[in-house]
């Protein structure tokens, strides 16, 4: 949880009206605003993956990310299971500029911890870079497109 007195706090979402809450928003951010084409938005790796939802004080949703591990992150890692995968980062309009994308960011981190990992790897749309930046991530390899946005690597070690 953030400190008490921020507007919004972070918890895993383990709970259905979390877990609604979480699609909810990536589905007006992702979907809504970015056109991205709902068949893609959501995949298998939601059934495993571990969520969580940023919440704020009057219980609105704020922002959601996930993160995968094991067999599900390997293949965004490069193979290597000691690494995890943040995605599907999103942030309410209204919730922007409040620091609630960095709070996911850390909360994805301290569970990446908890499992053991050693890293973090995300693919960071490219008008995002500066921000995982300030957060401590680097971007490795070439640009390429995903949902048909140009994205970068980027891999911080925790």
């Amino acid at each position: 949880m953030t400190s008490a007195a921020a507007p919004y706090g972070t918890r895993r979402a383990l709970a259905e009206p979390d877990l609604a809450a979480c699609f909810q928003v990536r589905k007006d951010v992702f979907v809504g605003e970015q056109q991205v084409p709902e068949e893609i938005e959501y995949d298998a790796y939601d059934a495993t993956a571990v969520h969580v939802l940023a919440v704020g004080a009057d219980g609105s949703a704020l922002g959601t990310g996930r993160l995968l591990h094991g067999e599900a992150a390997a293949g965004k890692t490069g193979g290597d299971h000691t690494v995890g995968s943040l995605g599907r980062l999103a942030v309410t309009r209204e919730a922007r500029g409040l620091g609630v994308g960095a709070a996911l960011v850390r909360a994805l981190e301290d569970e990446a911890r908890a499992l053991g990992l050693s890293a973090v790897d995300l693919h960071a749309q490219t008008h995002a870079l500066g921000f995982y930046e300030r957060l401590g991530y680097t971007a490795y390899g070439p640009e390429f497109p995903d949902a048909g946005m140009p994205h970068r690597a980027m891999r911080r070690t925790l």
